[in-house]
């Protein structure tokens, strides 16, 4: 017998509604954020809205403190929605823990048709019959215990201050059909599943169960998430029937995996948008790398969002996994941060600034040693160079700057107390001072007045050095 047909999965509709639903137990982590930017991108291609929506009815593990960190990570991604927990359009709250009263008319919806029945199992039973199923080598679902309890038995059980959850009771017989976004035709045994909790001991509704109802409740047409979900989806397709509700389109994105192939975790670093920004990545290049994570793209510079929607085809979005590489989002990085105006490019290395610098000191300090920085990090050992005492050279340096003579620093000093550190000064006086060129010319003014043998580009980082600084390191050859 042929389910259900969510055909509408495989379309791409104009004016697509879709969600990003995170629970508030912690921090945002990459693959999450990949999630936001794809429904982000699907949503801004279609001309239609994304919605964020928060899946806290976990009361234990929720916390307004996880919360507020998601929202201000996805605002630093610019991953903005057109209805939140801080913006309702009329189908919230969008908070799952206000939604009591819409899940308790459903709930009585479903037991008005007995679809739905109570559960007295406990944890350790419901254990027990797992092991049992696996060791006789059969797949573990519910047994149905508690599917033909009678009302009087159900009577008693409750009397005895038994706890009950609420099963769905799943159809026989079913197969359930539907057509996802990226892995394409699908089709489930209703017999395969077995009847699921969508109401907690408690009263609160599970996910099988809000989710589904909020996606229709809240004129979701698509829904992006991990392929990990892929098996929850027939069952939630249940429930929207059942409850006459209309069915979203799926599409199950291939998870993220480390360099060794085995699920993105700490041992392979940091795994948490929070961590990235902490160290100074920009939000450009983390969201061009999740991008092009599980998502093949013709588009190979660095994207705006704008653009990024232009280019995003979920015909291109793949089912193997993907393989976060950390050595890619550093090119990313270092584009967005070669990119940045000056303002910018001030602000984002203000934490590498030393304090009380002025505004002009500070500019031609960031536009010196841009070209040369990756993270903010980058930045701190060229602080020191510039502002700091005059720094120690290696053995190899000393012997360069020694050979080049004293008439060649007492020349070189000079000219740097006339010029006020004009490089093209510098050189020239020296230059006619001992007829040296090239290499020869410059590595020995570079080692004196950096301790380096490479950088960032000699004159605009003698521009930005203190006044005086320069003739003081110059003199001390001479």
């Amino acid at each position: 017998m042929t389910g259900m047909d969510s055909t509408a999965a495989a379309g791409f509709d104009r004016g697509a509604v879709t969600r990003f639903a995170p629970s508030p137990t912690g921090a945002l982590h990459l693959g999450n954020a990949r999630t936001a930017l794809f429904n982000f991108l699907l949503a801004r291609r279609a001309g239609g809205r994304f919605l964020l929506r928060i899946e806290d009815t976990d009361a234990q593990r929720s916390q307004e403190s996880h919360l507020a960190a998601v929202l201000e990570d996805l605002r630093w991604l610019g991953l903005d929605w057109d209805a939140g927990p801080d913006r309702d359009d009329g189908r919230g709250p969008y908070r799952q823990s206000q939604r009591g009263a819409l899940y308790e008319r459903y709930f009585e919806a479903l037991e008005r048709q007995q679809a739905v029945y109570p559960c007295f199992c406990t944890p350790l039973e419901l254990e027990a019959a797992r092991r049992a199923q696996l060791g006789s080598g059969r797949p573990p679902r519910y047994a149905g215990t508690c599917r033909a309890l009678s009302q009087e038995q159900r009577r008693g059980k409750r009397a005895q201050g038994l706890p009950a959850t609420t099963r769905f009771r799943v159809p026989a017989g079913r197969r359930i059909e539907f057509v996802d976004l990226v892995h394409g035709p699908q089709s489930f045994l209703s017999d395969d599943i077995g009847d699921f909790v969508i109401r907690r001991a408690d009263g609160t509704a599970a996910f099988f169960f809000s989710n589904a109802v909020d996606d229709a409740a809240m004129g979701v047409t698509q829904v992006l998430r991990g392929e990990d979900h892929l098996a929850n989806t027939p069952r939630q397709l249940l429930i929207l029937e059942a409850l006459g509700l209309p069915l979203p389109g799926y599409g199950h994105v291939s998870l993220i995996l480390g360099p060794d192939g085995t699920p993105l975790s700490k041992r392979h670093g940091a795994t948490s948008v929070r961590e990235y920004r902490d160290s100074g990545y920009r939000p450009e290049a983390l969201v061009n790398h999740l991008f092009r994570l599980g998502h093949s793209s013709g588009e190979h510079g660095l994207l705006d969002l704008e653009a990024m929607a232009r280019a995003f085809d979920p015909a291109r979005l793949g089912r193997a996994p993907a393989h976060f590489d950390a050595q890619q989002l550093r090119v990313w990085q270092k584009e967005a941060a070669h990119r940045l105006p000056a303002s910018e490019a001030r602000a984002w290395l203000a934490p590498a600034l030393p304090a009380g610098l002025g505004e002009s000191a500070a500019s031609a300090f960031v536009a010196a040693i841009l070209p040369n920085v990756v993270l903010p990090e980058d930045a701190r050992p060229w602080e020191r160079i510039v502002f700091g005492p005059a720094p120690a050279l290696e053995p190899d340096g000393e012997q360069i700057v020694r050979e080049a003579g004293e008439r060649f620093f007492a020349a070189a000093a000079q000219a740097a107390a006339q010029s006020g550190n004009d490089l093209q000064a510098i050189a020239a006086a020296v230059r006619t001072a001992t007829g040296r060129k090239g290499a020869e010319l410059y590595m020995p003014l570079r080692l004196a007045l950096t301790g380096r043998s490479h950088g960032p580009e000699l004159a605009p980082l003698l521009k930005a050095m203190p006044a005086g600084q320069a003739q003081a390191r110059l003199a001390r050859f001479a």
